[in-house]
């Protein structure tokens, strides 16, 4: 990167993002000052207007986002501080690093995604940065929704890798290369015109287990090689093993995700929709609502009173989905999920 291209100030549909200044010190220190907001969090606390003035000055004479340091970006939306992108370059390299905090009071608005978003895209059409790089908490999940879905990828997880306050933590390290942006920015987003499931053949489960959520989805969907694994080897149910039933998902001829019904028994007569998985790069284009509702028509025509299924509440989890199909809860917990039924 060189100094001849600037990237700030950026505009989005909805914000404005531009230098922090002295001037900004009280809304940052507002927001930095709070546990909830520090918890995933590096900087020293308690943290006031004095120490936002202190760190904001240091970057006061600089215009833009520079080589050799860290610059803090302000992200304003109806004319008013809602959060900050930070941005750091090395003095040598084609690497940046991504941070981004948000005023939990502005939080729900997808204001990171957006922010992130602009300043990613204009750092790779502006520069000649090679790779962005994020590490964040194993726990912080609200930020893995921020850059997960701009194509970051997860490399890996550093053990207690970082002091903060006294503590080693682990440190999960994202990055996003040029190419990957790109990829992304080129994959299909609309619902596709056809959605099939099609058998997984012998000597092609390995294929299908490449297909995978996003990290922060990783404790509400099992991956699919462990439900190859469960299928091979299936539980006992009350005494009686489970008889799998496992398709593959084909969208307009693309595989994009993978299926797993526990079918009905004499002992056992509604099926239970056991895993549900849509590939990362697949998601929000109606693909597992089109799934559900396949199954659900074919139940129906098989005579069964009811599809059951459960799922771990959570954001990012599939709860909203299958509500919105018309899921209820029975009341029913098993293991620390919620079982939920839908009538056929």
């Amino acid at each position: 990167m060189t100094a001849e291209v600037p990237l700030l100030p950026l505009t989005t549909p909805r914000l404005c993002l531009r230098m922090m200044r002295v001037s900004d010190a009280p809304v940052l220190a507002g927001y930095r000052g709070l546990d909830d907001v520090a918890r995933f969090q590096d900087w020293r606390m308690p943290y006031g207007v004095a120490d936002a003035e202190r760190d904001l000055a240091e970057q006061q004479h600089l215009t833009d986002v520079t080589p050799g340091t860290w610059v803090q970006i302000a992200i304003e939306a109806h004319g008013e501080v809602v959060g900050d992108v930070a941005v750091g370059l090395p003095g040598e390299g084609r690497i940046a690093y991504l941070g981004y905090t948000i005023n939990p009071v502005h939080q729900g608005n997808g204001y990171a995604s957006e922010a992130a978003a602009a300043i990613v895209d204009a750092i790779f059409e502006r520069t000649d940065i090679h790779r962005v790089i994020a590490t964040l908490d194993p726990e912080n999940f609200a930020s893995m929704r921020v850059i997960e879905p701009l194509g970051f990828r997860h490399e890996a997880l550093a053990r207690e890798a970082e002091l903060v306050r006294g503590n080693w933590v682990d440190d999960a390290r994202f990055a996003l290369l040029r190419s990957d942006r790109a990829a992304w920015l080129a994959r299909p987003t609309q619902p596709p015109v056809d959605v099939r499931l099609v058998e997984i053949e012998a000597g092609d489960a390995w294929s299908w287990s490449a297909l995978e959520t996003f990290v922060f989805q990783r404790r509400f969907v099992s991956p699919v090689a462990k439900s190859i694994a469960d299928a091979l080897v299936p539980p006992l149910v009350d005494g009686e093993p489970v008889v799998p039933w496992l398709r593959g998902v084909v969208a307009d001829g693309e595989r994009v995700g993978f299926v797993m019904v526990a079918q009905p028994t004499d002992s056992r007569p509604d099926p239970y929709l056991w895993r549900l998985l849509i590939d990362r790069a697949h998601q929000r284009r109606s693909i597992g609502s089109r799934v559900v509702r396949t199954l659900i028509d074919a139940y129906r025509e098989a005579g069964c009173a009811r599809l059951l299924l459960s799922y771990v509440e959570g954001p990012g989890g599939p709860g909203p989905l299958y509500r919105r199909l018309g899921f209820e809860p029975t009341g029913h917990i098993d293991e620390g999920e919620i079982v939920a039924a839908i009538d056929l």
